[in-house]
């Protein structure tokens, strides 16, 4: 890859309840990681969302932030607590879900380690969900106008599923492709026995794709073996991939599987724009207290980062992703971790700590 000449523009947008405690977090290690790689520093552009931004714009998603997302390659996404907004305000889909619709992020790209240190159900695990973030059954993503769930009577609820051609080969590239760099495996998760239009389609159109990847060794599973699977054999996985809903529950298990919900990262992305987002939410009730875990978010932060280096062509980006990456997983060898984990660190402290590691490399 060739070497990075030019400084990165990246968003920040906090978000809601520990949000902006561990987006902080994120932010410094990175702007450290670049320094020790002698990169130019990244240009960081602030963007209000959330209860911060109904406070100022009576809209937790402002068009303004919106509008500078248009010009941005790449940005760090906080969670939001829309369940905490005023009723008015939680109308149409939440704000971390508009945006992937608006930027047609269609790959959320979620991995689940294990690492040394920590008690993980699932010690061996090391893999990564692939999962199709446009369509399938969630009401926000999958009609042009209007929602996907209606009520024909007050007694009676309908939901919607979309599955389509188009997207299934779009995703299945991407997870071909991610298998192809790590241990060239891919299970397909479906439920097709009993949603054979559906997720059939989805299963089928994955192999014909895969047939053009001669080097992946490919399977399926069903999705609630898969879950039995997980857990009792995670580590056998190497890259899953499959629809919206199968996706976002498998991910958050293997999470938890790893140690923890907050160690799980992830990168939502299109071909030409990503966001970082950890699959945790804003945790309200620890939000400041100084004690919510940052590793996803953190983690997250190094996957946008890889992204852009992969994009571009450029090693640099990757190359400070490398020392956050080893420089969390250091910290958590030598014993510093956040409550959830087990531990007594803050998340200032567990920040620290790893932001004197990131030089070491």
């Amino acid at each position: 890859m060739a070497e990075a000449t030019t400084a990165l523009r990246l968003g920040v947008i906090e978000g809601d309840g520990i949000g902006p405690e561990v987006v902080r977090a994120a932010r410094v290690v990175v702007d450290d990681a670049m320094a020790a790689e002698q990169l130019p520093p990244v240009d960081w552009v602030p963007l209000p969302m959330g209860q911060r931004a109904i406070d100022e714009f009576g809209d937790p998603l402002p068009e303004s932030t919106l509008a500078a997302l248009d010009g941005l390659e790449g940005w760090i996404l906080g969670p939001h607590d829309n369940a905490s907004y005023a009723p008015r305000y939680r109308t149409g889909a939440p704000p971390g879900g508009a945006i992937r619709k608006r930027f047609g992020l269609f790959a959320n790209i979620r991995p689940a380690r294990a690492f040394a240190g920590v008690r993980a159900v699932a010690p061996e695990l090391d893999l990564v969900i692939v999962r199709e973030n446009s369509e399938g059954f969630y009401a926000d993503r999958n009609m042009a106008v209007g929602s996907g769930e209606f009520k024909p009577t007050p007694d009676v609820a309908l939901a919607v599923g979309l599955i389509t051609r188009t997207a299934c080969e779009r995703i299945a590239h991407t997870a071909l492709e991610l298998a192809a760099t790590r241990r060239k495996r891919l299970t397909i998760v479906h439920k097709a026995n009993v949603l054979p239009l559906t997720t059939g389609l989805f299963r089928d159109v994955c192999y014909e794709v895969a047939a053009g990847y001669p080097g992946v060794v490919v399977d399926d599973e069903h999705v609630d073996a898969a879950a039995a699977h997980l857990v009792r054999a995670g580590a056998d996985y190497d890259v899953l991939v499959t629809e919206n809903l199968f996706g976002d529950i498998l991910s958050d298990l293997a999470g938890e599987l790893s140690g923890s919900l907050g160690l799980a990262p992830s990168l939502n992305c299109s071909q030409t724009q990503a966001m970082a987002q950890a699959v945790h939410g804003a945790a309200p009730t620890l939000a400041g207290h100084n004690r919510a875990n940052p590793v996803a978010a953190i983690s997250s932060a190094a996957m946008l980062l890889r992204w852009i280096s992969q994009r571009h062509n450029d090693s640099g980006p990757a190359r400070a992703a490398e020392r956050i990456e080893r420089s969390v997983a250091a910290t958590i060898g030598a014993g510093v971790a956040t409550g959830d984990l087990g531990g007594q660190a803050s998340t200032g402290e567990f920040t620290e700590q790893v932001r004197a590691r990131l030089h070491r490399w």
